[in-house]
């Protein structure tokens, strides 16, 4: 009787490298990479999206709070600061505006790159705002440079243009 070269010696038992093979392909059925791109978009999306909810009082229309955090408290951590911000009311129009446009087109995989730049652009000016938060705006800065070196994977609108575009090719 011919027995299969993975069993171990007389035990019957799988060897541990068959384990390991079994193993590795449910892990890799679990992140399949068009999942993984889906919830990196939505876990970037999610911190940007919250804090810019608070901004807005309606349509284009800050908070007073918003204006007063970039006119007041938020100040830039460069060489030779902390500097106040220039155009306060200005900056955070721009800073509402984009943590509300950019995680939208991430969650819908519309234009990702470009919203995941957006991002990390954001995530910048963050950090030399708040320089304590680099761990947390690592992270942000490292699921922004995933999004935009892989793409928004298969689950987007991104996709769904592209494939549409072949096809009328």
């Amino acid at each position: 009787m011919i027995t299969d070269q993975r069993m171990t010696a007389g035990s019957g038992l799988p060897s541990l490298g068959l384990l390991l093979d079994k193993a590795n392909d449910l892990i890799r059925t679990i992140a399949a990479p068009s999942l993984v791109q889906l919830v990196l978009r939505a876990a970037l999306a999610v911190p940007f999206w919250r804090s810019g909810i608070l901004k807005w009082d309606g349509f284009l229309r800050l908070n007073d709070t918003a204006v007063a955090l970039f006119s007041d408290e938020f100040m830039l951590h460069l060489p030779g600061g902390p500097y106040h911000f220039p155009a306060p009311a200005v900056l955070a129009f721009l800073s509402g505006c984009g943590e509300i446009m950019f995680p939208i087109l991430l969650v819908l995989g519309l234009g990702t790159r470009f919203a995941a730049l957006g991002l990390l652009f954001m995530t910048v000016i963050v950090e030399l705002t708040v320089p304590d938060g680099w761990p947390l705006h690592l992270t942000w800065a490292a699921m922004a440079l995933a999004l935009m070196a892989y793409g928004p994977g298969h689950i987007s609108l991104d996709h769904l243009i592209c494939r549409a575009r072949s096809h009328a090719r």
